[in-house]
């Protein structure tokens, strides 16, 4: 498969800080990553980086081909970097339907396809954001990157704090972007084990630098590995005071 997204020993941060060092990777067109690591090692700076909402310090950023690294957030995002944000970004004082229809572009994803997808919000589509439960809030905040018809989306921590139905609930969802429907895809994700079930391949951050990349079926089966980079013991928990 040809290389969608490029990253070229990168390094970044925020104002003095230097959160990634040289960091190299690559996804193809179709395949998703997962982007794991202990909290604070550099996964949300590498998104972030890659959005162009860092201070951008060595190496470059290429997009199906195009050097992105000169670009501005607004600037990627019309090149085909689709993001969705811990904080999720919803307009809340907008209705589910205002929100996909304001960043609404043209591609296979409309709306119609986004209700499909999260009949939730077809049910909520005249609510406001705020009306929303988080759960609610998180699947409109995937519906939104994808109503841009991105080349490629980014997913930081997107099923942080959910309760465990709603966490299925988009795992299904997610795993039917990727999968079926062969969106290009990075996930950051504090669980492992669901993460890595719908994604192709993985990389470990530590450090601002990747220490491990393979594919996500041999590191979910690599107890060794998980253990000593992100304190998962053999029955899939974390160790206390390893985060």
């Amino acid at each position: 498969m040809p290389e969608l997204l490029t990253i070229e020993r990168l390094s970044a941060g925020y104002g003095e800080a230097v959160v990634l060092n040289e960091v190299s990777l690559a996804l193809a067109e179709g395949q998703s990553l997962a982007l794991l690591g202990r909290n604070g090692m550099g996964k949300t700076t590498l998104i972030n980086s890659i959005v162009g909402v860092t201070r951008f310090l060595a190496g470059r950023i290429g997009l199906d081909g195009r050097d992105i690294t000169p670009l501005r957030a607004d600037q990627r995002a019309l090149a085909g970097v689709g993001w969705v944000p811990q904080e999720r970004n919803i307009f809340k004082s907008l209705t589910v339907e205002e929100n996909l229809t304001a960043v609404s572009r043209p591609g296979p994803w409309t709306q119609a396809r986004i209700y499909e997808l999260f009949p939730r919000l077809e049910e909520r589509r005249r609510n406001l954001g705020n009306q929303l439960s988080g759960g609610e809030q998180q699947m409109l905040a995937v519906g939104r990157a994808l109503i841009l018809n991105p080349r490629v989306i980014l997913l930081d921590e997107p099923l942080e704090g959910l309760a465990p139905i709603l966490v299925e609930e988009l795992l299904l969802a997610l795993r039917r972007i990727i999968r079926d429907e062969g969106m290009s895809a990075i996930l950051v994700e504090q669980n492992a084990q669901k993460v890595l079930a719908v994604t192709d391949r993985a990389a470990i951050i530590e450090r601002g630098a990747v220490v491990y990349e393979g594919a996500s079926a041999d590191l979910a089966a690599d107890r060794a590995v998980l253990e000593s980079y992100l304190g998962v013991t053999a029955a899939g928990s974390r160790r206390r005071g390893r985060h």
